[in-house]
C-alpha cells in the first residue's frame, strides 16, 4: 500500500476520533452556562450522617479536615466521622485520637481507597443507624454548614447519590493553577452542564453523599482504585440518577509540581479506559432500554481521555506542515474549537493575572499526562484482574 495512503488513512481514523471527543465535550460545556441550580428549601427532617474520610499518608493536612468537619453548626448528635488513618505516622494517630471520632488504623498490604471504606463499613458498630454516608479526602475542607447544607440538598434531590462542588483551597504554584482549571472545567462539562439537559452528575473521588444502605451494601463490590467510578456504573446501571449541587463546597488541596499533575491525570486516562472495558458490555442494553445515563457515561468513557485528546491535537499540528501542510489545517481549527470549548467551561475567577502563565504551561502537562498513561497501562490491566 502506498505511503501516502496509509498517512492519509491514520491521520483521518485519529481526527475522527478526536474530533468526536471535542464535540462531546463542546456540547456539554455550552449546556453548562444555563444556570438551572437553586438553593435547596430547608428540610423537614434532620438525617443522621456518617462522615468517612480515608487518610494514606496524609499526615499534614489531616488533622485540619478533622477540625473542619467537627466544627459544623448541625447537631453533633446526629453526625458521626471516622478516619482510616492508613501507613500515617503514631504521633499523627496520637493526636487524632484525641478528637471524638473514631479512628481506625488499619495496615493493607497494598492499600486502596475502596479497601479503606470497605473496612471502615466492616467496622462500623452495629447498634448505629445512618442515613446518609459522606466520603471526604483527607487534604478537604468544609464550610461550618457543610451538613446543614447537605441534609437540604439530600432531601430536595430525592435520590440515593448527590455529587457536590470540589474547588482549589490553593493556587499557588502554576501547577495547582491548572489542577483548579482542570477541575473547574470537568465540573462545568460532566456535572453542571450534564444536569442541566436531565442526565446524572459525574461522581469525583470525593465530596459525595451517598444513601447509607445503598452505599454499606455497593462499597464491598468495588475492586479497583477508582471505587469512585465503580459506584458511580453501579449507580446507573441500577438506574439511580446522581444529583449535583453546585453551591455546596468541597474545598481541596491542589498538586502542587507538574510531576505529581501528571502522575494523577496519567492515573485517570487509565482508569477511564479500564471503566470502558469493564463497561462497554452494558452499552448495547442501555440503549434499547433507554437508559440515557448509563448510555451516555459508557460512551463518554470511550472517548479519547482529555489530555490524549490535547497531545494529540499538538503532535498533529507540529507535525503535518512538515510532511503535507493541507493536512495540518483541520487539526489547526479543531485545536481552536477544544480552547473555545475549555474557555467556555472555565469560571471568570480563575481567568487573573496568572492566567496566561498557566495557559502556557498546560500542553506540557497534556503531553506529560499522556506518556505517563501510556507506560504502566499493561501493569495497571493485570492488577486490575486479580
Amino acid at each position: 500500500m502506498d505511503l501516502w495512503l496509509i498517512l492519509y488513512i491514520i491521520d483521518w481514523i485519529l481526527f475522527i476520533f478526536t474530533a468526536g471527543t471535542v464535540l462531546y465535550l463542546g456540547l456539554f460545556s455550552i449546556f453548562s452556562l444555563f444556570n438551572k441550580s437553586h438553593d435547596p428549601n430547608k428540610a423537614k427532617i434532620q438525617r443522621r450522617f456518617i462522615v468517612l474520610i480515608p487518610s494514606y499518608k496524609q499526615d499534614s493536612v489531616i488533622e485540619h479536615t478533622v477540625l473542619s468537619i467537627l466544627g459544623q453548626s448541625y447537631p453533633q448528635r446526629m453526625f458521626d466521622v471516622t478516619v482510616i488513618s492508613d501507613h500515617q505516622d503514631e504521633m499523627t494517630n496520637m493526636r487524632l485520637a484525641q478528637y471524638p471520632i473514631t479512628l481506625l488504623t488499619p495496615n493493607f498490604e497494598e492499600s486502596t481507597k475502596a479497601k479503606s471504606l470497605q473496612f471502615a463499613i466492616l467496622n462500623l458498630p452495629a447498634f448505629k443507624i445512618y442515613d446518609v454516608a459522606v466520603i471526604l479526602d483527607a487534604d478537604n475542607i468544609v464550610d461550618s454548614e457543610f451538613l446543614t447544607n447537605i441534609n437540604d440538598a439530600y432531601e430536595n434531590a430525592s435520590t440515593k447519590a448527590i455529587q457536590l462542588h470540589r474547588i482549589s483551597r490553593n493556587r499557588d504554584t502554576a501547577a495547582a493553577r491548572m489542577d483548579a482549571v482542570f477541575e473547574e472545567i470537568n465540573n462545568s462539562i460532566f456535572r453542571k452542564g450534564h444536569i442541566n439537559v436531565g442526565l446524572s452528575s459525574a461522581i469525583a473521588g470525593s465530596g459525595v453523599a451517598y444513601d447509607f444502605e445503598w452505599f454499606k451494601e455497593n462499597i464491598m463490590r468495588t475492586k479497583t482504585a477508582g471505587e469512585d467510578k465503580e459506584l458511580e456504573a453501579l449507580l446507573l446501571r441500577q438506574g439511580i440518577y446522581i444529583d449535583y449541587f453546585d453551591k455546596i463546597y468541597v474545598y481541596g488541596e491542589k498538586k502542587r509540581t507538574t510531576d505529581k499533575l501528571n502522575e494523577q491525570r496519567g492515573r485517570w486516562a487509565i482508569q477511564q479506559i479500564h471503566n470502558a472495558v469493564r463497561n462497554i458490555k452494558y452499552l448495547p442494553g442501555a440503549i434499547f432500554s433507554k437508559q440515557h445515563d448509563l448510555a451516555d457515561k459508557i460512551i463518554q468513557w470511550m472517548l479519547i481521555p482529555r489530555t490524549t485528546m490535547v497531545g494529540i491535537i499538538m503532535l498533529m499540528s507540529v507535525i503535518l506542515p512538515f510532511i503535507y501542510f493541507t493536512l495540518c489545517i483541520k487539526w489547526w481549527i479543531l485545536g481552536s474549537l477544544a480552547l473555545f470549548f475549555f474557555a467556555l467551561a472555565t469560571p471568570d475567577y480563575l481567568v487573573d493575572e496568572m492566567w496566561d502563565k498557566t495557559f502556557l504551561r498546560s500542553p506540557f502537562v497534556s503531553l506529560g499526562g499522556k506518556l505517563y498513561s501510556l507506560l504502566p497501562i499493561k501493569k495497571i490491566f493485570k492488577r486490575n484482574k486479580k
